[in-house]
C-alpha cells in the first residue's frame, strides 16, 4: 500500500476523534474497509497499536492517545496550509458567518468588515448581532466575537482589539446632579449600562487590600444606541465604549467623568470551534485581524 503518511494519520484522528470507522470513512469520503486498511497500515509502519477494536466499539491504546493529541494541531495546519495554498490561484468564495454583540458595531470592527468586503467580493458574509451566549457549532457561527471569559475549552481565541470604557453624561445632567468624585458616588445616580458590559470592573476606590468591584447598571439597556441617545438627551451617565461616544465628547455634547478609575485593557477576542474545519474565507478573516492588530482606544 503506498499511501502518504498524513493521509493514514488523518485517517486515524477523524476513527479516534469520531468513535467509529463508518463515521469517519463518511467525513473521509472514503469506504469503511478503506479506513479500516489505512489505520491497520499506520499501526504497522509505526510498530504499535492503535486502537483496541471489538464488534461494537473501539478505544485507544495509551500510544493511540498520544498520537491523537499530537496529530491534532498537525491535521488542523495541513489542512489550512493547503488552504492558503489553493487562495494563490483563486481568491476564498462561499459563505462565512460572524456573530457579535451589539456593541461592536462602532470603531475597528466595521473597518475590519469593510476591508474584508473589499478584499474577497465572492463571499457571502453573514453577520448576526446578539449579547446572548451562542454555541458556534449549532449556530452554524464560524468566528465569533466577544468579550469575558471563554467558557467552551474547544474554542481556539485570539485577541483582536483593545477598549477603553469611558463614564460620559450631557452638561445639563452633570449640572443639575453633579459629577461623581468616586465611584461609590455612582450609587447616587442614573448610570446607563449597557448589558454587553455589565459584568465590567473597575478600579478599586479603597485600600489596596480591600478592591471594591462595581457592577453597574441602575438602568441596563442591550442597545449600545439606545445607551448614547439616553445619555446625550440627559436621563443618566453612560458606561459605554469610547468610539461609541467619541463624536459626542469631541463635540462636547457628553463630558466624562471619573476617568482614572475606568478600564483601559478590556480586549475583544475572535473564536472559533476546533471542531469545525477552517475554510478559505474563515482562514482570509483570521489574517486580516492579524494584520489589524487593532487597539481601539
Amino acid at each position: 500500500m503506498s499511501v502518504d503518511s498524513l493521509d493514514l494519520i488523518k485517517t486515524f484522528h477523524e476513527v479516534a476523534s469520531r468513535g467509529s470507522f463508518s463515521k469517519a470513512a463518511v467525513s473521509l469520503q472514503l469506504s469503511k474497509a478503506t479506513a479500516s486498511k489505512y489505520v491497520a497500515e499506520l499501526e504497522r509502519r509505526l510498530g504499535v497499536r492503535l486502537l483496541h477494536r471489538s464488534t461494537r466499539t473501539i478505544s485507544l491504546t495509551d500510544a493511540g492517545q498520544r498520537l491523537l493529541e499530537r496529530s491534532t494541531y498537525l491535521v488542523s495546519y495541513a489542512e489550512e496550509m493547503m488552504d492558503e495554498l489553493r487562495e494563490f490561484g483563486s481568491l476564498p468564495k462561499g459563505g462565512l458567518t460572524l456573530s457579535a454583540p451589539y456593541g461592536l458595531v462602532f470603531g475597528g470592527f466595521s473597518d475590519i468588515i469593510a476591508t474584508y468586503v473589499r478584499s474577497y467580493p465572492d463571499v457571502r458574509l453573514t453577520l448576526r448581532f446578539t449579547n446572548e451566549p451562542i454555541d458556534l457549532i449549532r449556530e452554524g457561527v464560524d468566528l465569533h466575537f466577544g468579550s469575558g471569559t471563554i467558557a467552551d475549552q474547544q474554542l481556539i481565541a485570539r485577541r483582536v482589539m483593545k477598549f477603553d470604557l469611558v463614564l460620559c453624561a450631557a452638561p445639563a445632567y452633570w449640572e443639575r446632579f453633579g459629577k461623581p468624585a468616586t465611584l461609590d458616588e455612582l450609587t447616587h445616580h442614573n448610570v446607563l449600562q449597557y448589558s454587553a458590559w455589565a459584568a465590567a470592573s473597575l478600579a478599586p476606590t479603597r485600600r489596596p487590600d480591600t478592591p471594591v468591584a462595581h457592577r453597574l447598571g441602575i438602568i441596563e439597556v442591550n442597545d449600545p444606541v439606545a445607551v448614547v441617545q439616553l445619555a446625550l438627551r440627559g436621563v443618566g451617565i453612560a458606561v459605554a465604549p469610547k468610539p461609541a461616544v467619541a463624536s459626542f465628547l469631541a463635540n462636547g455634547e457628553l463630558v466624562q467623568a471619573l476617568d482614572e478609575h475606568m478600564p483601559t485593557d478590556l480586549w475583544v477576542y475572535a473564536a472559533y470551534s476546533e471542531r469545525r474545519h477552517k475554510s478559505a474565507a474563515l482562514s482570509a478573516m483570521l489574517r486580516l485581524l492579524d494584520r489589524f492588530g487593532l487597539d481601539v482606544q
